[in-house]
């Protein structure tokens, strides 16, 4: 799945279109928590990547979308920054690595979570296979 594509697929399971004026014009919250550093050498490229497949989408930070970030380098801390990330109610949150996803787990059921499992999670990951068919 490229970069976009995944994109695209958190943007319509977080943003379903509505009818009411009000509800287009409200600014919408993702919720970032990963299994690294702040200032590990892949962040800043993933997260990048992030930024620009939503900017292509018409979701600008700071205009029409706010992007809540935690980290839990090695999954240490996962269940309290897991707390604080559901807290704030996002629309979605997007999960890196087991630990940091089972702790959001624990935490919500109605926001919906995306996990992404990859080298390089933004930029290529899994699509999601239907019954009877591997991932590609």
């Amino acid at each position: 799945m490229r970069r976009r594509e995944l994109i695209a697929g958190l943007a319509m399971a977080a943003w379903p279109i509505s009818a009411s004026g009000q509800e287009a014009n409200r600014v919408r919250r993702i919720g970032v928590l990963v299994g690294l550093s702040e200032d590990d050498p892949g962040m800043k490229p993933r997260l990048i990547a992030l930024r620009q497949g939503l900017d292509e989408l018409g979701w600008v930070e700071g205009r029409n979308l706010r992007v809540e970030r935690r980290y839990a380098p090695g999954g240490s801390g996962a269940e309290q920054l897991a707390q604080e990330l559901v807290a704030l109610q996002p629309d979605v949150i997007l999960s890196h690595t087991v630990s940091v996803t089972a702790a959001l787990r624990g935490k919500t059921r109605a926001t919906p979570i995306v996990f992404v499992r990859s080298a390089t999670p933004w930029e290529r990951a899994s699509s999601p296979a239907s019954p009877g068919q591997e991932a590609t």
